[in-house]
């Protein structure tokens, strides 16, 4: 049974961090590129970072590059998300997801992903 286990999320001040962990199993993440995607209330959910399945390369959407960092340990089974600087833009529910390495690198693209976690909610206060 594949599963993605999203957690680390919570509520933090404005300029705080945090570091979210997506656990997979039922799959072997290291042949997958994996993704991190939010969606705050009411909007779309949007493209966050991704990163090779080597974890040699990665790709940030323009609003968190230089504060957020992907990162995945794949002897783990697990890929990280460090966030540095958050405000209260970031407030989303942050999700996990992975796309067969074979198809392709990094995507922004949310329907290019086959397995999605439940997400974790991460809520920074102004």
């Amino acid at each position: 049974q594949v599963q993605l286990v999203e957690s680390g999320g919570g509520l933090v001040q404005a300029g705080g961090s945090l570091r979210l962990s997506c656990a997979a199993s039922g799959f072997t993440v290291s042949n997958y590129v994996m993704g991190w995607f939010r969606q705050a209330p009411g909007k779309e959910r949007e493209f966050v970072a991704a990163i090779t399945r080597s974890g040699v390369s990665t790709d940030y959407t323009d609003s968190v590059k230089g504060r957020f960092t992907i990162s995945r340990d794949n002897a783990k089974n697990t890929v990280y998300l460090q966030m540095n600087s958050l405000n209260a833009e970031d407030t989303a529910v942050y999700s996990c997801a992975a796309r067969p390495a074979v198809i392709g690198g990094v995507t922004s693209k949310t329907a290019a992903y086959n397995y999605w976690g439940q997400g974790t909610q991460v809520t920074v206060s102004s």
